[in-house]
């Protein structure tokens, strides 16, 4: 007699119901398949509405994926939602965090003049879809000519990605006097805002409801 408690090993598990491991096996395959066509397809809704509707928040995510028929609750939603760095554009408390151990930037532009090249650079982050999953994409313009200065991809959002992407553009256009970004820990890191500091450019943050939408359009590689 067995405790209810107890836990069996596979391999006794499979003698005991008549099948062999690799039935068991072939099929946790196939339920982890299963699985993550349906969160990139979830993911890949997610994205084109938030294209159609960038104000949209969590909330009323959660109702488009119903109405579609996707049995998902709001938490899940805003578990995606932050897979894929999208934040509602509507005015809100707290809807983009800084990190809580890095320094905030005031946001410079307001009211500023921007008549040549090399006077502001900005950065952003963005996504691209994948047939399984998603990249990550930060690119840096020009803010006057709005040309490309360097790009990078990554699977991951850790900063390394972001910081090559700007000693690139430093090395090959030189240095801008103003650099604006948002608030994101990757670009209030000590690793990027230390490559700004050493070259002398001042650091801009971007206010919330500036994303990279701003980029989507130009950002044509």
């Amino acid at each position: 007699m067995l405790d209810s408690s107890e836990e069996l090993a596979l391999s006794t598990q499979c003698k005991l119901l008549a099948v062999t491991r690799s039935v068991v096996y072939a099929r946790q395959k196939h339920l982890l398949n299963v699985v993550d066509k349906h969160e990139c397809l979830l993911l890949q809704l997610l994205d084109e509405e938030y294209t159609r509707h960038p104000f949209y928040g969590s909330r009323r995510m959660t109702a488009y994926l119903c109405k579609l028929g996707h049995r998902v609750n709001r938490k899940r939603v805003q578990r995606l939602m932050r897979t894929l760095g999208l934040v509602g554009m509507a005015p809100g408390p707290n809807t983009s965090k800084a990190h809580p151990q890095h320094k905030i930037y005031p946001y410079l532009l307001r009211g500023l003049d921007i008549i040549r090249p090399n006077q502001v650079w900005s950065t952003d982050i963005t996504y691209i879809r994948m047939p399984r999953g998603f990249v990550y994409l930060v690119v840096i313009i020009d803010w006057y000519s709005r040309k490309i200065l360097s790009w990078r991809l990554s699977n991951t959002m850790e900063a390394g990605f972001c910081v090559d992407c700007l000693e690139d553009a430093i090395r090959t256009y030189g240095t801008p006097e103003i650099f604006n970004s948002d608030q994101g820990s990757q670009f209030t890191s000590d690793a990027f805002t230390g490559v700004l500091c050493s070259a002398t450019i001042t650091l801009s943050g971007r206010i919330a409801s500036l994303k990279i939408i701003l980029l989507k359009d130009r950002c044509l590689i």
